[in-house]
């Protein structure tokens, strides 16, 4: 099957791919976007059954810096992710010169610190996925590098994202979120894939899915579980926090195959169609890999943050644990 032939990225704007009119307002089906593939020349990874690390990481999210209603949410995150069970990583906690990031860190020889998604006390945040693609550079940079060093810089997103998009060639396809959280100031998230357009982009509010594509490309599993997260939001506007934690938490665990789909068959090619029925899901399950990790990140309008991580225990799908941590933003 052949690649789809690239189009040109527009600016993003929630009113063009929300539900009906503002992004997220519930009601008709969620509509996702094309935006570009471009396969990057390397060296070829051998999948078989086993997919490259971190192949399958999904991201949801809804943000409106000014929220109407005293009790609704700023920033409503919601991410799985995937990765081998036998990497080592530490669960999510306080880390930094002043304790002030929060993020879970991998703990892979030679990647020790880096990580994928993460949130700093003084309004920080940031989240990677990989991009899937045929062929990787074993040489390339470490991707959970650029998390990491944006939490802990002083640097605000756009200009961090454009100082990452000079270097995008050193790393193997990702997709960065990043954000600066501020009451003050407004809130601000940036994107930029580096397989895509070489700016990042300032987000309009709305909501927004992220896989191993580019921001809100239409794959099947992004679209049904981008539906799925904004049925939760809508139902858990009139429920207590932790309820609308566990909602969340249940899209997260959602491992109904989305299948067929013929983009991830063309953006992978040959090497992700011998996977692509175990991996097609939001929530990824196979003996040996797939879905470590659920974070739910809940931001309100007075900037109280409740950061609720699920990770499995050891290499066990059946076992989990679940732990929550709150603070208030300094910004």
């Amino acid at each position: 099957m052949q690649a789809p032939r690239p189009v040109r990225v527009w600016a993003l704007r929630p009113a063009q791919f929300g539900q009906g009119g503002a992004a997220g307002s519930g009601g008709g089906p969620v509509i996702c976007h094309p935006l570009n593939t471009f396969p990057s020349p390397a060296e070829p990874v051998t999948c078989g059954a086993k997919p490259p690390s971190g192949l399958m990481c999904i991201i949801f999210f809804k943000f409106d810096p000014r929220p109407v209603s005293k009790n609704a949410y700023r920033l409503i995150l919601a991410a799985n992710r995937d990765e081998f069970y036998h990497r080592p990583a530490r669960a999510a906690d306080f880390w930094g010169s002043n304790n002030e990031v929060l993020s879970g860190l991998d703990m892979e020889e030679g990647k020790e610190g880096g990580t994928w998604l993460g949130i700093s006390t003084r309004g920080k945040l940031a989240a990677l996925t990989n991009y899937l693609q045929p062929w990787l550079n074993h040489n390339a940079r470490g991707r959970g590098e650029l998390v990491a060093q944006f939490l802990t810089s002083d640097m605000d997103s756009l200009s961090y994202l454009k100082k990452v998009s000079a270097e995008g060639h050193l790393y193997n396809g990702f997709n960065l979120i990043a954000a600066d959280l501020s009451a003050e100031k407004g809130d601000v998230i940036c994107y930029y894939g580096n397989r895509g357009e070489r700016e990042p982009v300032v987000l309009a509010p709305g909501t927004y899915g992220l896989s191993n594509a580019l921001l809100e490309t239409p794959w099947r599993k992004l679209c049904f579980g981008k539906q799925l997260f904004l049925e939760a939001v809508e139902q858990g506007r009139e429920l207590p926090r932790d309820a609308l934690v566990a909602q969340l938490l249940d899209v997260l665990s959602n491992d109904e195959a989305q299948l067929p789909d013929p983009a991830i068959e063309a953006q992978g090619r040959e090497y992700v169609r011998p996977i692509l029925s175990k991996y097609a899901a939001v929530c990824v399950r196979c003996p040996d890999y797939g879905t470590r990790t659920n974070t739910v990140i809940l931001v309100d309008a007075d900037g109280h943050v409740t950061f609720t991580e699920r990770s499995m225990l050891g290499s066990d799908p059946t076992r989990w644990e679940t732990t929550t941590h709150e603070f208030r933003l300094q910004s």
